[in-house]
């Protein structure tokens, strides 16, 4: 039995990788235009639900354009002088790691003014609620909740229940096939554990 609540415990494991994997978005900046001048980045990003651990690709002629990420200020006058991070390959993945307003502009002379900029509202990643358990005993009588409906002490504000957000309207052809490669890998993985009888 202690093999058998193990190899479930690794399954488990297993499928949480799998859907925490499947929840981050790649989101390909511009679309099928790319990085260029010329385009309107704000409402690309407008209708996009973009939070943390996602990733922003830029696609773009390397040597022509560059990607250099930089704070509020520098985003407004255009200056890549104090880039938090730069790239300039032609390809550039930014992987989403914290909450809130991320800026992005080109770096190249004239091209952020030109419209090679991009502002970014990531949201805190949520959460799945999992779900609950069933009683043990079939015939376990309905017990009433305990626990307080309202707040009990006065003037304390209840908590809000989280917002699930809605998958991303578009995403990149990479990314439903790397979220395809990582499903079929959770489950040659289970069906690993259940051929060698630890499942």
């Amino acid at each position: 039995m202690g093999s058998a609540g193990g190899a479930c415990l690794a399954a488990l494991a297993v499928l949480l990788l799998v859907i925490t994997t499947a929840s981050a978005a790649k989101y390909t900046v511009g679309d099928s235009s790319g990085w260029t001048t010329g385009a309107d980045y704000t409402t690309w990003a407008s209708d996009k639900k973009i939070k943390v651990g996602d990733s922003l690709v830029f696609n773009y002629a390397g040597g022509a354009h560059n990607v250099a990420e930089v704070s509020a200020a520098d985003y407004a006058s255009c200056s890549a002088a104090n880039a938090l991070s730069s790239d300039g390959s032609g390809t550039t993945t930014v992987a989403l790691k914290t909450a809130g307003k991320h800026y992005f502009i080109c770096g190249v002379t004239g091209h952020c003014s030109s419209g090679m900029k991009l502002a970014v509202d990531v949201a805190a990643a949520t959460a799945a609620s999992p779900p609950k358990a069933s009683p043990t005993t079939p015939d376990a009588p309905d017990t009433p909740s305990t626990t307080p409906t309202s707040p009990s002490t006065p003037g304390a504000t209840p908590k809000t229940p989280a917002t699930v957000l809605a998958p991303p309207a578009k995403q990149s052809e990479s990314g439903a096939s790397e979220l395809r490669a990582t499903a079929v890998a959770g489950l040659g993985a289970i069906a690993g554990l259940v051929a060698a009888g630890l499942f």
